[in-house]
């Protein structure tokens, strides 16, 4: 982002002429393009003293209201819209986290000089509220692009947001209603407070990103079963200190007590929760009263919401089994092309496409790895990936389960092992080779997890694969998930005549 302004007088925004023809000029241009030029306006506004509190305020919400369909479709776009690269992808990801950084960088310079000028804030206090919420809806905003590529969360975004919040407790409007936009419903400076902490508590680093779109929808959905307290009790799961660069923290033990320190309770989530996902099985569509943004299937939300349960739920999701601390290498390969030629040995001989990745932690069910993420656009939450520990012969199968960087070159993978002897074969369907993986050894009469491309799966189309001497039907049934370019399903096992 460009900070051509500094502290100069003159300002362009100083011109009301020069405003409207800005304001009219943005919801007019290409999205991508109007975002680009409301985040360089915030940002000009940041470096410049020029401006009196009230136009100041006044400048940060007109440029908010004047690209706000524009964020909303590019968001769209982000989750759902083909794109033939991911360069496009990191672009349009950038684009839309540098407005939201310098929307909230904007509200929250004006919080600053708000506090800052006792005399000049007189003429802002009766919106105080509302720029407290805006400012918190922008936090909120920056931290879902940043958890869409997860992370690393910027320690500032914290303090920000608790700040807002606590300059609203201190005035005393904390819980006074306001509409954030127009033609929206009320909500409070607390309320998107919530909103941002339950959402980072809500485990996003497990979930894909339109899976994360989704749990937002959710969480603003029952946000009203939600609390702050500065009470210390055992349904109050998580905890925070509003005035630490920290994330919200899972109640494991006492923190300080400090005059900041507040605590969240799920309250009646759980439950509402529950209802929820009992009436979308009964009917096996959508309520209509939830704005989910997009036409999602039943199926996606309703994994989303057993995500959510678990991170709400008073006690902390138990591991199956028990992890061991080591440092060990492995060699990984991504993609499943690249996966089906590593098992039936036709890799490349130079290695180009095996990456070694350092193991720190092992258990029975998976596998937490350390990984430079130079040049891996391919890892994400639901990559498949192939692994052959340091030393050993054989290649086991997993998927990526959680995410998260650690910075923007070094990420921390957790692994679920699927399978501990993968045999991959190219399958005959009706003619047509297809690559497959075969999760579990095929026996007549069973069920056997398999791994094909998204596009090779139809229920109920017989496939013929050899396995050694042995040749075999299988005929696919019920799909368990969809990854990144992969499905992994169940099929019906039959000897081939």
């Amino acid at each position: 982002m460009l900070k051509f302004f500094g502290n100069k007088v003159d300002h362009p925004l100083a011109d009301p002429a020069a405003v409207q023809r800005v304001l009219k000029e943005l919801p007019a241009q290409e999205a991508a393009a109007a975002l680009d030029s409301a985040a360089a306006w915030c940002e000009s506004l940041v470096a410049t003293s020029e401006f009196g509190l009230e136009q100041r305020l006044a400048l940060v919400m007109q440029l908010d209201d004047a690209v706000l369909a524009h964020t909303r479709r590019l968001a769209r776009d982000y989750l759902v819209a083909p794109r033939q690269t991911r360069a496009d992808e990191y672009r349009l990801w950038q684009i839309n986290h540098n407005y939201w950084s310098a929307l909230s960088d904007a509200y929250g310079d004006t919080l600053r000089r708000y506090g800052a000028d006792d005399k000049a804030a007189a003429a802002i206090k009766p919106q105080l509220a509302l720029l407290c919420a805006r400012l918190l809806n922008a936090c909120g905003g920056r931290l879902k692009w940043q958890q869409f590529r997860y992370g690393p969360i910027a320690p500032d975004l914290w303090q920000s947001a608790g700040a807002a919040w606590l300059a609203a407790l201190r005035a005393q409007v904390a819980n006074l209603p306001v509409n954030l936009y127009a033609n929206a419903g009320t909500t409070t400076p607390e309320a998107e407070y919530l909103r941002v902490l339950v959402l980072y508590s809500s485990s996003p680093d497990n979930l894909l990103p339109v899976e994360i779109e989704i749990a937002e929808r959710l969480i603003a959905h029952l946000l009203a079963n939600f609390s702050l307290t500065d009470l210390a009790r055992p349904e109050n799961v998580y905890w925070v200190d509003a005035t630490k660069p920290l994330p919200p923290t899972r109640l494991a033990r006492i923190p300080e007590i400090t005059p900041t320190l507040r605590f969240y309770a799920t309250g009646s989530a759980l439950e509402s929760l529950g209802q929820l996902r009992a009436s979308i099985e009964k009917r096996n569509a959508l309520p209509a009263e939830i704005n989910f943004g997009a036409q999602y299937s039943p199926r996606l939300v309703l994994q989303v919401i057993e995500h959510l349960a678990l991170c709400w739920s008073p006690k902390p999701p138990m591991r199956h089994h028990e992890r061991r601390r080591i440092k060990s290498r492995m060699t990984v390969v991504g993609r499943f092309e690249t996966i089906c030629l590593q098992l039936v040995g036709k890799a490349d001989d130079d290695g180009e496409r095996a990456e070694s990745w350092v193991v720190e932690d092992i258990s029975q069910g998976g596998i937490g790895a350390q990984v430079s993420l130079v040049g891996k656009e391919w890892l994400r939450v639901g990559s498949l990936v192939a692994m052959q520990p340091e030393g050993g012969s054989n290649w086991l199968l997993g998927v990526a389960r959680r995410f998260s960087r650690e910075t923007e070159a070094l990420g921390i993978v957790g692994i679920e092992t699927l399978s501990k002897n993968p045999a991959a074969c190219i399958a005959d369907s009706l003619g047509l080779p297809t690559p497959v993986v075969l999760l579990d050894p095929p026996q007549a009469g069973a069920s056997i997890r398999v791994a094909m491309s998204v596009a090779a799966w139809e229920e109920q189309k017989r496939l013929r694969v050899d396995i050694g001497s042995r040749s075999w039907h299988l005929t696919p049934g019920m799909l368990s998930e969809t990854g990144a370019g992969h499905v992994i399903g169940e099929c019906r096992v039959e000897t081939a005549g």
